[in-house]
């Protein structure tokens, strides 16, 4: 319950954000991206700033001390696979949305390339299929 009133405000800004990007168009991807650009910096600028010159004797004693739970930890491979999954669902939702509208204006015009048109957007499925797959390895090695 705590996680839902943690992520409301998320959901709140989101919403905003969507009404905003509907609205005004390129303009929006634009000043998202300055957002996502402004957010990187600051976290870079987080990382050093815990890493910085008075936390380096510390950091080298937790990583001594973090060396022998590292080797049971299995994030790195929970990472990957969440990556992959990530990645391969985004690129099949581009390549479906261009091969998707391909395949109706091809329909329009000559409704007998109905099968064809499919087996090719079924084939850019397929690349979410494939980083699923690839999820599921990972997690096993884990």
């Amino acid at each position: 319950m705590i996680a839902w009133l943690m992520g409301l405000p998320l959901v709140a800004v989101a919403a905003v954000a969507g009404r905003f990007a509907a609205r005004y168009g390129r303009r929006a991807g634009w000043v998202f991206a300055a957002a996502g650009v402004v957010l990187a910096v600051a976290a870079v600028v987080v990382l050093v700033a815990a890493t910085g010159p008075a936390g380096a004797a510390t950091g080298a004693v937790a990583a001594k001390a973090a060396a022998g739970a590292a080797s049971t930890s299995n994030a790195p491979a929970l990472l990957g696979a969440a990556i992959a999954v990530a990645g391969s669902t985004i690129g099949a939702g581009i390549a479906v949305a261009y091969t998707g509208a391909a395949a109706l204006a091809v329909m329009s015009e000559r409704p007998e390339l109905f099968g064809r048109a499919m087996v090719i957007v079924g084939l850019s499925e397929g690349i979410a299929i494939y980083g699923l797959i690839v999820g599921i390895i990972l997690i096993g090695k884990a």
